[in-house]
């Protein structure tokens, strides 16, 4: 992911949802003007959710989710029905595709009461009108009558797909908003074995993105160059941030009158739940031997010999409590509907994930009364040094004073 291209997690998300054989793959391609999804007369050709990221005007840099039948039968059909509305918790915007001869059936409707309950902007898509021997509805309101085999009405339909995206979203930007032009920030960048080859990962590489929008200046060392680097600037950076990982010899390197938090815990911020994961930190404390923990990862990658997730997020929370307790693990689109047998939750950054599918995580967590923190929230916290992350944001500051 180069520095110029809009990260997944920063895209509109559009969820094509519908019954067997009703088109949705052949009205991606007809909105896309591409051969992007796999058109077939046999019903359930598509059989797991398929998410394509690309531009599609008048909108801008988009994910397209196809998802597989809501009839789908059997076994494996119940499943594949349940990941169709596992893409819910990431849908920005919902098209139901429904044959315009049937009309709405049953499970079209079940799906429009999901939309409504989770308050996702919709609309009905009544595919294959060339196919229907009479005159259409209006296009009005939340439906739209299409052909996807002649193009008829497909323009207006990317018209409507554009009004419904939501616009001005509330919550702040990475870091751009603490800062003013000429500003100088320091990131702390350890390249390690972890650290993937050739690139800079996300978070590191969104956060430089952001710095650099704000007219301010980005300045990237390595953990054993910080202090030297301090030293040499010739004025204080307005900010230092770090991954996690080193927090404890960055926090001992900057000097106490310099702000630092980490990347970990701006992304917490960026995705509206900083405030919910600094309260669920507390949780730490309450931890019995035999406790279940859940470290949930948003994407999945390659696991080192001392990756974070599995091996250095244990052994601090071990050492911290001095507990015997059970480690449970998920990554990517894996999240537990039922948290219940959890003590608490440590999320990653949520780079890779939405705000509606990082909100909709959180949402669960407290609707179950499950502790959520995240991983570098956690990693200050053992080490001491949280109230000295969380100084740049104010409010959240003072919370943890009371």
């Amino acid at each position: 992911m180069g520095l110029n291209s809009t990260p997944a997690a920063d895209r509109v998300h559009i969820g094509i949802f519908g019954k067997r054989n009703t088109g949705k793959s052949s009205v991606i391609n007809a909105i896309t003007g591409q051969s992007l999804a796999i058109v077939s007369e046999v019903k359930g050709t598509t059989t797991d959710p398929v998410s394509k990221a690309m531009e599609l005007l008048p909108l801008g840099p988009v994910v397209l989710i196809d998802t597989p039948g809501l009839d789908d039968e059997g076994t494996l059909g119940k499943l594949r029905v349940q990941k169709s509305y596992q893409v819910l918790n990431k849908t920005d915007v919902a098209l139901l595709v429904a044959d315009a001869a049937q009309g709405l059936l049953p499970e079209d409707e079940a799906l429009v009461r999901r939309f409504r309950e989770k308050e996702i902007p919709y609309l009905i898509v009544y595919n294959k009108l060339d196919l229907v021997p009479r005159a259409h509805p209006d296009q009005g309101g939340d439906e739209i009558w299409i052909s996807a085999a002649t193009g008829e009405n497909i323009h207006a339909l990317k018209e409507k797909i554009a009004r419904m995206v939501p616009t001005g979203g509330t919550t702040p930007p990475i870091v751009a908003d603490l800062l003013s032009p000429l500003d100088f920030v320091v990131l702390v960048t350890p390249i390690d074995q972890s650290a993937p080859k050739g690139r800079l990962i996300l978070p590191q590489q969104q956060t430089i993105r952001d710095v650099l929008e704000a007219d301010a200046t980005a300045i990237v060392v390595k953990e054993h160059q910080l202090r030297d680097t301090l030293c040499s600037l010739g004025k204080k950076p307005k900010l230092v941030i770090t991954d996690s990982q080193v927090f404890s010899k960055v926090s001992a390197d900057v000097p106490r009158d310099i702000p630092l938090t980490s990347f970990s815990i701006l992304f917490a911020r960026h995705k509206g739940i900083l405030e919910d994961t600094v309260a669920g930190v507390r949780a730490v404390e309450t931890l019995e031997d035999g406790d279940k923990v859940l470290i949930c990862e948003g994407c999945t990658h390659h696991r080192q010999c001392d990756d974070i997730g599995t091996v250095k997020l244990p052994r601090w929370l071990r050492a911290h409590t001095g507990r015997k307790l059970d480690f449970v693990f998920a990554s990517g689109s894996e999240f537990p509907s039922n948290l219940s047998p959890y003590r608490l939750i440590v999320h990653c950054g949520g780079c890779m994930l939405n705000e509606r599918e990082v909100k909709y995580r959180m949402r669960c967590a407290k609707n179950q009364g499950v502790p959520m923190t995240n991983y570098g929230i956690l990693i200050a916290y053992v080490q001491g040094i949280l109230k000295r992350s969380v100084e740049p944001f104010p409010a959240i500051a003072l919370r943890l004073e009371d």
